[in-house]
């Protein structure tokens, strides 16, 4: 079991006990074991079969370490048992949708007896839902377009949580001895915001063994195909993996074809044929007329299959890196010799939103100052929220001129990284900002981002968000869309407009690397370069862990082509001053 199953098990017994009424602070101690366990890079399972100590772990007591204990030893957790028998496990489920909470859920449940998503949508669709109190006909719209945007993402992996799954099972595939070489392909290799499955090669001169190996996997739910040359799992988490066997002289041409896109290869091998060749996944094959109809897949003579790179080299091309490959150009940028040197995760040289204990981070300002150090970051910035996001205590002017009591003190004993003092500032309903113009004036950097009344008309949205951007102290617009993966379907309103409003400003746009939001997306990034907006990719940390989410920001921006020069994070200290100063 892997830890991402293990936390969300945590999570759905901490949504049980919301439904249930439970005591507030157990059911936070289950979020919180939940993110812990999540987060944390050693897998419990060994941890639990190695007799460590899992309290050791952030958020962990003995009583939920019990739970983690019996939960890997015996697939089973009573106390989940015991709650799915006073409360049906599938109004876990209705939470997941826009204005469904846990109280929600529990009314539903209560008053028309709605247990599942497609019993929601019927009362929904018979107008029983606005009859409720706390509901009406605006909450019974919002939740019958939740439904929809719901079912559109299912079946889809947000990429982070496809690594849980992925790595384990690509490290085990790699023990055998008949495997000579395993890579993952497909949208992963891509580096997809999400992925609906797998695509794994390995490369073995003795297929047997390996098949049986992949199908004897501990993991494995349902083996839905074991043939000589590939072969398909599904995995207990419902992810779906592929595998195929081939020959070493085919690596380079499998890896080629089955990393994709399709529109990409589509007019690779367009391409192709104007050359006299052929290519698939078994090679690219110098053909005839006659033998380019071949039913054989190697009909012709082989020219190239065993590296990747002789693949394109064959076509006149460049290597292609595999997150560009979206069919957006990059062949003919490959042709001309023109591919961007992307951005790497050791360019960036710092972090521009983070949260500390002042707000609703984990951990000590000092704490993510030395977890920066070690990531050999030159400069960060705390950036808390402003008062209006109450939930997360955020500061008022009195509290953040504390705070930067705290951080002179601080800067003042440690001089191996520049703290930047920051903000996360709100952005009200009439695009105001939640901070004083006196300190937002003091800050060397102020974010500002919409956490409220997401679900305003487009205009109305539009317009609240460029009021902020023309704010003359903004230097950064987070999370722009607002979008949750998986979860919150983006904010409506004109990006377009937002996006080039900031140019006219020299705002900033972030990428926030978190896997739950990489916002803004491939696409918009790409439209932001055009415009010639600045980006910044950071982490929005809430704890020291967090920071490493910094490479899934890293990935969206080589798909977006920005190099170091499209990302201020890059910047040395002195220029991401001045950068930050024009405004």
């Amino acid at each position: 079991m892997e830890n991402v199953e293990i936390a969300a098990v945590l999570e759905e017994v901490a949504t049980l006990l919301e439904i249930k009424g439970a005591n507030p602070f157990r059911i936070r101690a289950y979020q919180n074991a939940a993110r812990s366990v999540e987060e944390h890079s050693t897998p419990l399972k060994k941890m639990v079969e190695d007799g460590a100590a899992l309290t050791e772990l952030p958020g962990i007591g003995k009583e939920i370490a019990a739970h983690i204990t019996e939960l890997v030893l015996e697939g089973r957790l009573t106390v989940l048992d015991e709650l799915t028998a006073e409360i049906p496990s599938s109004l876990v489920e209705l939470t997941r949708l826009p204005g469904v909470g846990a109280k929600k859920a529990k009314k539903l449940w209560e008053a028309l007896g709605v247990e599942t998503i497609e019993d929601l949508k019927t009362a929904a669709q018979a107008g029983k839902v606005a009859e409720l109190d706390g509901f009406g006909e605006k909450s019974q719209q919002k939740i019958l377009k939740g439904i929809e945007a719901y079912r559109r993402r299912q079946g889809r992996f947000k990429i982070a949580d496809a690594e849980q799954h992925v790595e384990p099972l690509v490290a085990y595939l790699r023990q055998h001895r008949a495997v000579q070489r395993l890579e993952v392909a497909g949208s992963y290799r891509r580096r997809r915001e999400t992925v609906g499955d797998i695509d794994l090669l390995a490369i073995t001169t003795d297929p047997g063994p390996v098949m049986q190996r992949f199908t004897t996997y501990p993991e494995v739910r349902k083996v839905e195909l074991a043939g000589d040359t590939k072969g398909t799992v599904v995995l207990r988490s419902g992810l779906q993996i592929d595998l195929r066997l081939l020959p070493p002289e085919s690596c380079g041409a499998a890896l080629q074809y089955f990393t994709g896109s399709k529109e990409h290869n589509v007019r690779l091998r367009k391409r192709a044929v104007t050359r006299g060749l052929r290519v698939s996944e078994y090679g690219v094959f110098q053909v005839t007329e006659d033998e380019a109809e071949s039913a054989d897949p190697f009909a012709g003579t082989m020219v190239a299959g065993r590296e990747e790179a002789d693949v394109y080299a064959t076509l006149d091309l460049a290597w292609i890196p595999p997150e560009l490959r979206e069919d957006r150009g990059e062949i003919a940028a490959a042709e001309r010799d023109a591919l961007p040197d992307l951005i790497t995760l050791d360019d960036l040289r710092g972090d521009l939103q983070m949260h500390s204990t002042w707000s609703d981070g984990k951990n000590s300002i000092e704490d993510m100052l030395d977890a920066c150090v070690a990531r050999g970051y030159d400069y960060f910035a705390i950036t808390d929220h402003s008062k209006a996001l109450a939930m997360t205590g955020g500061l008022d002017a009195q509290k953040l001129a504390a705070q930067w009591e705290e951080i002179d003190q601080i800067a003042a004993r440690r001089s191996e990284i520049r703290v930047l003092k920051g903000m996360e500032v709100d952005i009200l309903r009439d695009g105001r900002l939640d901070l004083e113009d006196e300190f937002l004036e003091r800050l060397d950097v102020v974010l500002v981002s919409v956490h409220s009344l997401l679900d305003l008309p487009p205009a109305k949205q539009t317009a609240r968000i460029l009021a902020a951007i023309r704010h003359p102290e903004v230097n950064i617009l987070a999370h722009p869309t607002g979008r949750q993966i998986n979860r919150r379907d983006p904010m409506q309103f004109d990006l377009e407009e937002v996006l080039q409003c900031a140019a006219e400003h020299e705002v900033i746009v972030e990428l926030n690397a978190h896997p739950d939001r990489l916002d803004l997306k491939d696409s918009h990034l790409i439209r932001a370069k055009e415009l010639g907006l600045r980006v910044v990719i950071s982490t929005d940390a809430h704890r020291i862990g967090d920071l490493d989410l910094m490479r899934y920001g890293v990935d969206q921006a080589r798909r977006a082509w920005l190099t170091t020069g499209d990302v201020v994070n890059t910047f040395p200290l002195k220029r991401l001053l001045e950068t930050l100063q024009k405004r």
